[in-house]
């Protein structure tokens, strides 16, 4: 590749002027042996500027060229995903962890295309497999405590939510999810104490504060009940979701009034 013109090209795609760099890269073409890494970056530029048929054609002529280069099914992955062709997808990540057995990155893009294509099972196959190689990738547990709960394996979700949490102590909708696991396997208290951990993480983290109001006022704890509730009216809710919570909240302070 032409180090002059490459660079110029480079240059313009970092700059944002994505066509510039296509005809740079182009002119490249022109002159030089093709290359599985110029058709990649030709591809990324027409992924940039929306036009997805052609950086489609032009990464596939690049994995054409070097079927091992992962960044081509990465960024392919990318578009099919956006496109929600999870048809295509898998079949191109399955071709390249084919290719290169060892990439755990293809294996996590394969199983988040499963989770989106319902095919639930064949997913935690590819979690546990990355797991195996790397027992310490909270995204794999985050991915497969997801799966489990649209599984209905609610321990399961359970214990990897709580794995992810030893690696990533701070995060809210760890906690909202692991709050939403416990409070499906009827533990209502930590799903409560979960629910407040999310909302200690994020106090403008919304959807929490509606959860715990609700399981305060199921186990008949009104007093704390208003108070999520009243904070929940203080959010950027819905106008319609506000008149519902307040009737409620009004109900409640009735009750605890008569007695």
């Amino acid at each position: 590749m032409e180090n002059s013109k490459a660079n110029k090209a480079i240059e313009a795609y970092n700059k944002g002027d994505y066509q510039k760099a296509i005809d740079l890269f182009s002119s490249v073409l022109e002159t030089e042996h093709s290359s599985a890494e110029l058709y990649n970056n030709i591809a990324l530029c027409y992924s940039s500027i929306g036009d997805s048929e052609k950086a489609e054609k032009n990464f596939l002529k690049a994995q054409e060229l070097n079927p091992k280069l992962p960044q081509i099914y990465i960024n392919l992955a990318d578009i099919y995903y956006k496109k929600k062709d999870f048809m295509n997808g898998i079949q191109l990540l399955s071709q390249g962890i084919y290719e290169l057995p060892e990439n755990l990155v293809l294996r996590h893009y394969l199983a988040r295309f499963y989770m989106e294509d319902s095919r639930l099972d064949l997913a935690v196959d590819e979690l546990y497999k990355i797991l195996d190689a790397q027992p310490e990738n909270f995204d794999a547990y985050y991915d497969l405590a997801r799966v489990n709960f649209e599984l209905g394996n609610y321990d399961v979700a359970i214990e990897n939510f709580e794995n992810v949490l030893e690696y990533k102590d701070n995060n809210e909708w760890v906690y909202y999810y692991l709050a939403q696991a416990y409070e499906a396997n009827n533990e209502v208290d930590k799903a409560i104490s979960n629910y407040l951990k999310a909302i200690a993480v994020n106090y403008n983290f919304i959807p929490a504060y509606k959860k715990v109001g609700i399981l305060f006022l199921a186990r008949e704890d009104y007093e704390d009940a208003v108070e999520y509730f009243e904070d929940y009216l203080e959010m950027d809710i819905p106008q319609e979701e506000k008149s519902q919570i307040r009737e409620l909240v009004e109900r409640i302070k009735k009750k605890q009034k008569n007695g």
